[in-house]
């Protein structure tokens, strides 16, 4: 556990993401098709790695918004995922994004961590830093629980 976000009290959620870190089950197409990976899993924090290079450029060469922005929604959206009861899924509300300088090649790592966890939503803060650690973009989000049929086939 981070500190502030409560563990819940079942681990479906926690657990399958744990088998993507481990290689015991595949990761999500999105994570697949831009090359994503789940480095570090725990309740309420997750960290997805990108390799970033010309494969990923917009039109002026440098690394396109939109990568950035799913990097940063995979590391938040399954930070948010760790805090649910198995019964329980999400959908985000919103993001963010504030970019902070333009990438070429880099390695980038991104933290998404809940902020604040309540019975029905969730606030989420993501950094997106380069191999030296230096911020590349700041991504918010909040995503709100659902519950029964809300939550079925999600």
């Amino acid at each position: 556990m981070n500190g502030r976000v409560a563990a819940p009290k079942s681990t479906r959620h926690l657990q399958e993401l744990e088998r993507i870190l481990r290689g015991e089950a595949p990761p999500p197409p999105i994570a697949k098709l831009l090359g994503l990976l789940l480095t570090s899993v725990e309740t309420g924090r997750v960290v997805v790695e990108l390799d970033a290079s010309a494969r990923h450029a917009n039109p002026m060469g440098t690394l396109h918004g939109g990568v950035i922005c799913d990097l940063a929604d995979l590391a938040m959206g399954a930070s948010m995922a760790t805090t649910l009861e198995d019964e329980e899924s999400f959908t985000t509300l919103d993001l963010t994004t504030k970019f902070l300088k333009p990438i070429w090649n880099a390695r980038l790592r991104a933290t998404g961590r809940v902020v604040k966890r309540t019975r029905t939503l969730g606030l989420i803060e993501c950094d997106v830093e380069d191999e030296k650690g230096s911020l590349v973009a700041k991504v918010f989000s909040s995503c709100m629980v659902l519950r029964g049929d809300e939550a079925r086939g999600r």
